[in-house]
């Protein structure tokens, strides 16, 4: 019998996309082609991202730039999420106070709301999300606001972003400068919160979505949080070595190098019962807190083997909890 794809296990697929599809401005290898695959097998494409600095638009557009596959409806901003989350508690006309860009500015105008620019415009609200221009004078703006007991919501708290440079402070490093000011945490309306997801499966009337990210703390804990199942990619933020040492909430179901993993066949991991665990030609078994691998540490099976062993011997843990590492075989 043919080994079937794991792609080929779901019925759509929701893509993060700093780290996943593009780094910066750029394209990861391998990564439009591997999107526009996917209607040939049938599988739906949906994207979600906690990046509010551009409308789901502009978003769809620059996607269509690097040649993927992508309709403006496609697009779930946690922008988005953010003006349905304020929408929700305040009245028609509300004032908020836009900490960020213009396409933040535009989803809360659309929600029915009054995007103003500063607190001498009596604002109720204040609704943080990334763009690169947000200064000391905004964060310093909100802060006056939220500390006079607004409304605050953030449209997510990652505290990073990669950039075609490498990694950047993200919007929870800017949210984390507020809070230090006022001694007050917002609400949280994109990842990882489960909204996110579960509206984009929604679209794409999907009861078996894979959900794929580079961010245990976003991508992998709202997956999970939403009922779905899970992939981590290296091609962004976090490693081999993060993935293994991941808390209970923050494991993905699978682990690939990157997109075009999505059409090999998984391997299964196997357990002998006497705690070593098998992946292709690799082992891995725990010794207290050292993970002993037989492989080769290129090869993902090693890793994937580890992680099995490590989690199964760990199978609680709310903070992450890095193993020793004893290469037995290299």
């Amino acid at each position: 019998m043919a080994e079937v794809q794991l792609i080929s296990r779901f019925d759509a697929l929701l893509a993060d996309l700093d780290g996943v599809v593009y780094a910066g401005p750029n394209a990861i290898p391998g990564a439009v082609d591997s999107l526009s695959r996917l209607a040939e097998i049938g599988v739906g494409l949906g994207y979600v991202t906690n990046n509010a600095s551009r409308t789901p638009a502009e978003v769809a557009q620059h996607l269509r730039d690097l040649g993927a596959p992508a309709e403006d409806e496609q697009v779930v901003s946690s922008s988005q999420a953010a003006a349905g989350l304020l929408a929700s508690k305040l009245p028609s006309g509300a004032r908020v106070l836009i900490t960020g860009g213009d396409a933040l500015a535009r989803e809360i105008k659309l929600a029915g709301l009054v995007p103003v620019r500063s607190g001498s415009e009596d604002p109720v609200a204040v609704v943080q999300g990334f763009h690169p221009n947000v200064g000391w004078s905004d964060l310093a703006e909100a802060a006056y606001v939220v500390a006079g007991g607004a409304l605050w919501v953030a449209t997510n708290t990652d505290l990073t972003i990669p950039q075609a440079r490498g990694i950047a402070p993200g919007n929870g490093t800017l949210v984390a400068a507020v809070a230090a000011a006022t001694g007050r945490q917002p609400l949280v309306a994109g990842k990882p919160e489960a909204p996110l997801f579960h509206a984009a499966a929604k679209r794409l009337a999907a009861d078996r979505p894979l959900v794929v990210g580079d961010r245990l703390d976003t991508d992998i804990l709202g997956g999970n949080n939403a009922g779905f199942a899970t992939v981590a990619v290296l091609t962004g933020v976090d490693s081999r070595e993060s993935v293994l040492a991941a808390r209970t909430r923050e494991r993905p179901t699978f682990l690939i190098n990157d997109l075009t993993d999505l059409y090999l066949p998984y391997p299964t991991v196997e357990h002998d019962g006497d705690g070593r665990f098998r992946c292709g030609r690799a082992t891995a078994d725990v010794d207290g807190t050292t993970v002993r691998i037989t492989g080769d540490p290129a090869d993902l099976d090693s890793w994937r083997a580890a992680c099995a062993a490590w989690w199964t011997a760990n199978p609680e843990t709310p903070a992450p909890l890095a193993p020793g590492l004893e290469w037995l075989d290299h």
